[in-house]
């Protein structure tokens, strides 16, 4: 797949949750003749499209399937509980796992959160989807915890949002073939690491490639005095002999 000037485009997948709007306007500023194109993947499908060569790079979430893949871990995500606006928990600025005990709490398949032992008590059935399961929350059925990313992605007028304190993370990373490491992924890595334009992995930046090297100005001609002579340069004239 080609498109612009150069012959080159760069596919950048993501999942729910991820913004990769930031990283997008500095591609586009770097490398304004290689369009990068966004492809929306779902948590459990962008593995298997990195793999098959569906996109050059993707925002992922930890755990993922590593096999044929790079990954480089970015960021831990705040955990909050989605709750309806007159549910007890609304009235607290921050809650914890135990305050959840006798709640009953959805686990959407799609899930990435890695719980040792699941909070509240089980719903009584298990969504599919993390947006299923946000729908079935704003119906009175159950509660949801999730990344806080997800529950403003899915946000909605009768439902609110708190941090759960003592609870795993969701982490989120860039994840691309191992054996596709090509010089657009590297630009797109220093991108990410917030590397400038001239220190990402020693590449020379387009704009500086054609230029000449900075020419060193010649030093000024002076007269040079020959030898057994002095200069009169500085030294005072005395009176002139009558």
């Amino acid at each position: 797949m080609t498109d612009g000037e150069s012959g080159r485009t760069f596919r950048l997948a993501y999942v729910p949750g991820v913004t990769p709007a930031k990283w997008v306007n500095v591609w586009t500023e770097r490398l304004p003749d290689v369009p990068l194109t966004l492809v929306a993947a779902t948590v459990g499908e962008v593995a298997d499209l990195l793999r098959n060569g569906g996109a050059d790079a993707g925002f992922v979430r930890l755990p993922v399937d590593r096999e044929g893949l790079s990954v480089i871990p970015l960021y831990v995500e705040t955990t909050v509980v989605v709750v309806p606006k007159d549910h007890a928990v609304a009235a607290a600025d921050e809650v914890e796992v135990a305050d959840l005990a006798d709640d009953d709490v959805f686990h959407p398949l799609d899930d990435t959160i890695e719980w040792p032992s699941r909070p509240g008590q089980p719903a009584f059935t298990r969504p599919e989807t993390t947006a299923e399961a946000v729908e079935l929350v704003a119906s009175g059925a159950g509660l949801l915890l999730v990344p806080q990313s997800l529950a403003r992605l899915y946000h909605r007028r009768d439902l609110t949002y708190r941090p759960v304190l003592d609870c795993p993370q969701s982490q989120v990373a860039l994840a691309w073939p191992a054996e596709a490491t090509t010089d657009l992924v590297e630009d797109f890595i220093g991108i990410v690491r917030g590397r400038t334009a001239n220190s990402s992995r020693g590449r020379t930046p387009p704009a500086a490639a054609g230029k000449k090297p900075a020419q060193r100005k010649p030093a000024p001609n002076r007269r040079s005095v020959p030898p057994g002579r002095q200069s009169n340069q500085g030294k005072k004239k005395g009176p002139r002999p009558r």
